[in-house]
């Protein structure tokens, strides 16, 4: 679908704790007028409609749909609320950026998948870390083969939040009573950064466990993937442990790529580093990037992809049943930590 007028009209629903990043991004958009705002709280919908010149707020999402009909809706809500939003959206023909996680459960996701196909409609995730400045160009080293054939990635998640009884509380509290949290609300993020990077995954073992006693999720674990072009990849998480970086929720780890050519790897300042095989040192690799909101102004960038995509035709990353991926994946990890054997991928 291409949007036919040059500015693209959209209306969001929700104003919680990332939704800042969101409307940030959108109002740095000279292509797009915020044209309504939907909240259950209208007090915090009126906040943000009169920072970024929103012209209607809305408690009913239905009715704002219908009044004002807008290009694309961006909906920044908790997963419980995502199916009745983008079936609304769906139902009137709008696309849609839905946040993630996409649904609270694989069932749903694919139910609502199907659904979305069978009405030829655009649902877009917002699954923005492989619009982070340092795996874009990590993408880009890849592609030119800087590292020749590939023996394997990993990353060590250490963002640090997650010790003592006020774990998570100051940000995202809801944290403490996801039954998922680790892998469904966290190495979602680096699932889909690792096939953006490495191609599919043809299988995955994972090793889950809960540290801090205070949550009801795990907040620690390994996952072993093998990609389909039979290269490994390691995720190693934990909450509670931190690693070197002024920010910790900048990269919130450290990234290593092998090859037969050298290594590739990022610390936690969002500095990459080349190290050709053979080598005693390493040399940094230039590149341009903000250090701005959240992860390098990926947010910023993924609306950027989506409305590339839609004024111009560009192509687009992550629709639902790209994304779906990413949550069987996931899936698998924790029915392969219950068994306690890898499960392999169709």
């Amino acid at each position: 679908m291409r949007v036919k007028s040059e500015k693209l009209r959209v209306a969001t629903v929700g104003t919680g704790y990332f939704s800042r990043f969101q409307y940030a991004a959108w109002d740095r958009l000279p292509e797009v007028e915020l044209v309504a705002i939907c909240n259950r709280s209208p007090e915090a919908a009126r906040e943000l409609a009169e920072r970024y010149s929103i012209g209607k707020t809305y408690q009913d999402f239905e009715l704002m749909l219908d009044e004002v009909w807008p290009d694309l809706v961006d909906i920044i809500t908790p997963p419980t609320t995502h199916t009745a939003y983008v079936r609304a959206a769906v139902q009137r023909g709008i696309p849609v950026i839905c946040q993630k996680p996409f649904t609270p459960s694989i069932s749903e996701a694919r139910v609502l998948t199907e659904f979305i196909e069978s009405k030829q409609a655009k649902v877009i995730i917002h699954e923005n870390f492989r619009f982070q400045p340092w795996y874009l160009k990590l993408k880009e080293l890849l592609n030119r083969d800087v590292l020749g054939e590939l023996y394997q990635i990993s990353y060590c998640l250490r963002p640090g939040d997650g010790q003592g009884p006020e774990a998570y509380l100051d940000r995202q509290p809801y944290f403490q009573q996801m039954e998922r949290l680790l892998v469904h609300e966290t190495a979602v993020h680096l699932i889909d950064v690792f096939r953006f990077l490495f191609g599919e995954i043809s299988s995955i073992y994972a090793d889950l466990r809960r540290i801090n006693p205070v949550i009801r999720g795990e907040d620690a674990g390994i996952l072993l993937f093998e990609f389909q072009n039979t290269t490994r990849g390691v995720f190693d998480g934990n909450r509670l442990s931190d690693h070197a970086a002024q920010n910790h929720r900048l990269t919130m780890g450290e990234m290593c790529i092998e090859g037969a050519a050298g290594t590739l790897s990022l610390d936690g300042s969002g500095d990459l580093f080349l190290r050709k095989h053979g080598a005693r040192g390493r040399v940094r690799v230039d590149y341009d990037w903000q250090d701005r909101d959240f992860g390098g102004d990926c947010v910023f960038n993924l609306q950027r992809h989506v409305v590339d995509h839609l004024l111009r035709g560009t192509e687009v990353m992550n629709v639902a049943r790209d994304y779906l991926v990413n949550v069987e994946i996931a899936e698998a990890a924790y029915l392969s930590h219950a068994q306690g054997k890898r499960i392999s991928l169709p």
